[in-house]
């Protein structure tokens, strides 16, 4: 019922680019439970602000997920509230919250054969019928670009290889223009280089002054991109801040349930996280 009414709610005018540093999105006291008696977040508050990539880590069923779905309105809370630009969720109507944040899937599954260009193009439903629809052509061209996927614009989408697929989805996304971005798992199908390439997309996004969630499971990755890192166990943060005070031998060690070293690279100085092998 809640949903059917945000349907009917009229639009809100256009957003502007939020100010660096200031909240974007944000959660207070999520809960949210599978079935009747599996609390899968349990209390979390987290935030993201304009200008940072926030990486969240932590175990399988951690919780990871089920949080960036919460955050992007998908679930239904037990308790708690997220709020985007300042308002709950249900405060606003679908478009406009595709207006404001954009989301990448874990799954990229499309039923129909569109072309890996008409499915970035999707990207740029929301700004139908505004001023902003004048630049679909150059931020479809831009987002296909920097992932890579122009040279395959006019191919089916569905007979694309996983990593093709995942890299069109995340043109779809950077395509959409929107100030936050939430990207789960984007790097899961790719390959070494192309691993890369997408998250010194997302740094750049949050360079230029966007607010950016990414899941990620490699914990050098995150202690090499993120500005700040949320350590997800059980269904709780455990840890929130700078890779270097978060990402700890200690800390990681016990989440992860397996001995973990933290150390720095002895020619870059970079950090590096590394399982402990017998």
């Amino acid at each position: 019922m809640r949903r059917a009414r945000t349907l009917f709610q009229r639009a809100q005018p256009l957003p502007q680019p939020p100010d660096t540093g200031s909240v974007t999105l944000r959660a207070r006291g999520v809960v949210v439970e599978r079935g009747s008696d599996r609390r899968v977040l349990d209390g979390v508050d987290f935030e993201v602000r304009a200008g940072e990539i926030v990486a969240l880590v932590g175990p399988n069923g951690a919780g990871k997920s089920t949080l960036l779905a919460a955050l992007t309105g998908e679930l239904d809370l037990v308790a708690g509230s997220v709020e985007l630009d300042g308002r709950p969720l249900t405060a606003w109507t679908p478009l406009d919250m595709a207006r404001r944040r954009a989301v990448l899937p874990q799954a990229h599954t499309i039923g129909f054969p569109f072309t890996a260009r008409e499915v970035v193009a999707m990207g740029r439903a929301p700004w139908v019928r505004t001023d902003r629809q004048l630049d679909d052509d150059e931020h479809i061209a831009a987002a296909m670009a920097a992932t890579d996927v122009t040279h395959f614009a006019s191919r089916p989408f569905p007979a694309l290889s996983g990593g093709e697929r995942a890299r069109v989805a995340l043109a779809r996304v950077l395509a959409q223009d929107t100030p936050t971005l939430l990207l789960d798992e984007p790097t899961a199908a790719l390959d070494l280089g192309h691993q890369e390439q997408v998250l010194a997309l997302a740094r750049d996004r949050a360079a230029k002054g966007a607010a950016v969630v990414v899941v990620v499971h490699d914990l050098g990755v995150a202690a090499a991109y993120a500005d700040r890192v949320a350590v997800l166990d059980a269904g709780r943060i455990a840890a929130d801040g700078p890779p270097r005070q978060v990402l700890t031998t200690e800390l990681l060690t016990r989440v992860y349930q397996h001995p973990v070293e933290v150390l720095d690279h002895p020619v870059t100085g970079a950090q590096l996280v590394l399982p402990v092998r017998g």
